[in-house]
């Protein structure tokens, strides 16, 4: 529940620290004494947007602190999650800087207005006069009958289910779209595929080698005549390079008694000898070797074309270019293959999940259509409790086909509302009047305040629009609810005020150059008074105490 509301420097409030107990607390006060000031204040630490037009004092910073008391069993998740500190007493703040920027903070961790949201939703429900404008949302009125009908569960796991299915059709509609443009190509890519493919390119570098070969070829009879040539110098008849030397080697060899040092001329002689002979042996093996082979070359020479004409087909000018071109049309057409199977695997996952939605559909659709004539029974035994004895609530719950299936379900839900009786059920907004709204508002609010564990509830001039017995009763209402949750409520109507537990009254205070609201927590003597105010205006009457005092005491 709210313990504490500190403010200060916001809009007419210079400093305030109220502390607020258990049970029903009423706000009275004059019209334009700041009610809606400490409402708009509370506001901000629930997460409202703020900017610099709400300082009092343009100079300086705006505070606005709340204190909690919460219970760890409810609220230990989202400390958890979002890295927090739980604290039994929690503070929320909210400051504004001169500038109109603003921080929050949970127990003094900064946070952002979307965390903050999330904790003080689950803490306060303030309902205004404005709010009965949710009684013509469809919306509204399908989360009310989910609630009473405690479908919040399965209706988590329809949302994500739901979602889920949306995701798997957007990627089913990619896959299609994907197999669709590559049918069109598929054709072409195999065909170059093919082609590539009977080339049998797979040694990056053939190229070379047979480019070298093809000049070779070419040649062939000058490279045969001259490699003779070589040969026959060498060792081809009976004066050569090689019996010359071979002459000389045994000059030497005859002189070396005479000289040591004429063995090593002879060795060395002797091995260029061995050597050269080796080599007028290879010279004549590959003289022997070469042939003009007009059949071999014109096998090159088609093989070199098909390269050339396969680089300049794609635009490239290696054989390793050709091979990567080849791997990645086989990859495309692979991948176009396969897009049936990922289609088809899509497909059953869509008819699988659609299955299950359809089966959370039945079970929500089966619970909603279980809980409206229950709903319709304690609304309608409340308004009679409001002094709308003739006024009914119907709900209608149509059923949706599977194709029209929404986030939300397979249902439709209206409120129908009637006011008087011997008429015909109409749409809310177009029957009911201002006072009716906010009448038929406080009877959902009291119901779902019986299902829920809000902590605090707020009622921002619920009593709008009514008067005398009917006011009462709608304080009876909004006490009962008090037993169970804390209710603040502010009011204009005796009636309420005479119904709360704790009362707290709004002024404005003249400074010389500034008007101030303020609040303060009356006692009973007070209380009495401002009651009594209430009912006959400033010129208090002792009719108008007595009354007062009858209020309280009722």
């Amino acid at each position: 529940m709210l313990k504490r509301l500190y403010v200060k420097n916001y809009i007419l409030i210079d400093e305030l620290d109220i502390v607020f107990d258990q049970g029903l607390s009423v706000i009275t006060g004059e019209t334009g004494a700041g009610k809606s000031i400490l409402l708009g204040a509370l506001e901000l630490i629930l997460g409202q947007r703020a900017d610099s037009g709400t300082l009092l004092d343009k100079k300086s910073k705006c505070i606005i602190e709340g204190t909690f008391q919460i219970s760890e069993k409810s609220h230990a998740d989202f400390f958890k999650n979002n890295d927090l500190d739980f604290e039994a007493e929690t503070h929320i703040r909210r400051e504004i800087n001169p500038e109109g920027k603003s921080r929050a903070f949970i127990n003094d961790s900064p946070v952002n207005l979307a965390t903050l949201k999330e904790l003080t939703l689950q803490l306060v429900d303030i309902h205004s006069q404005h709010e009965t404008l949710l009684l013509n949302s469809g919306a509204f009125q399908l989360n009310l009958v989910d609630a009473y009908a405690k479908n919040t569960k399965n209706l988590a796991n329809y949302k994500s289910i739901f979602s889920i299915i949306n995701q798997k059709k957007k990627i089913l509609e990619t896959l299609k779209t994907e197999e669709a443009k590559g049918k069109a190509d598929l054709d072409y890519f195999n065909f170059q595929l093919t082609e590539l493919g009977e080339a049998l390119l797979n040694n990056p570098d053939e190229q070379t080698q047979l480019e070298q070969d093809l000049e070779k070829l070419e040649n062939a009879e000058e490279i045969k005549e001259k490699l003779f040539s070589a040969y026959q110098s060498i060792n081809g008849g009976e004066t050569t390079l090689l019996s010359n030397l071979k002459a000389c080697a045994t000059q030497l060899q005859s002189l070396i008694k005479f000289d040591a040092r004429y063995q090593e001329f002879f060795n060395r002689l002797n091995s260029s000898c061995v050597e050269l002979k080796d080599i007028a042996d290879e010279l004549e093996d590959a003289t022997n070797e070469i042939n003009a082979d007009n059949a071999r070359m014109q096998i090159v020479s088609d093989r070199l074309n098909l390269i050339y004409r396969l680089q300049q087909k794609h635009r490239v000018s290696s054989i390793q270019d050709l091979m990567n071109i080849e791997a990645d049309l086989a990859e495309k057409v692979n991948l176009i293959d396969s897009l049936q199977d990922k289609i088809d695997t899509t497909e059953k996952e869509i008819l699988a999940h659609t299955k299950e939605l359809n089966s959370i559909a039945e079970m929500l659709s089966t619970n909603r259509k279980k809980a409206i004539p229950k709903i319709e029974g304690e609304i309608n035994r409340m308004l009679m409790d409001v002094a709308m004895a003739g006024a009914t609530l119907k709900i209608e719950c149509l059923d949706l086909t599977p194709s029209d299936f929404n986030a939300d379900g397979g249902n439709q839900i209206k409120f129908l509302f009637l006011a008087n009786k011997g008429g015909t059920h109409k749409e809310i907004g177009k029957v009911a009047s201002g006072g009716e709204l906010s009448r038929l508002m406080l009877c959902i609010k009291a119901m779902m305040a019986e299902l829920s564990d809000m902590p605090t509830v707020i009622f921002d001039e619920i009593d709008a629009g009514i008067s005398g017995e009917t006011a009462a009763k709608v304080g009876s209402i909004v006490k009962k609810m008090a037993e169970n949750h804390q209710v603040i409520a502010i009011t204009h109507l005796p009636q309420m005020a005479g119904k709360g537990h704790h009362h707290y009254f709004v002024y404005k205070t003249e400074g010389k150059e500034k008007t101030h609201t303020s609040l303060k927590l009356l006692n009973d003597s007070q209380r009495v008074q401002e009651i009594a105010r209430m009912l006959s205006g400033e010129q208090l009457t002792e009719a108008a105490i007595d009354n007062a005092k009858a209020l309280i005491a009722n």
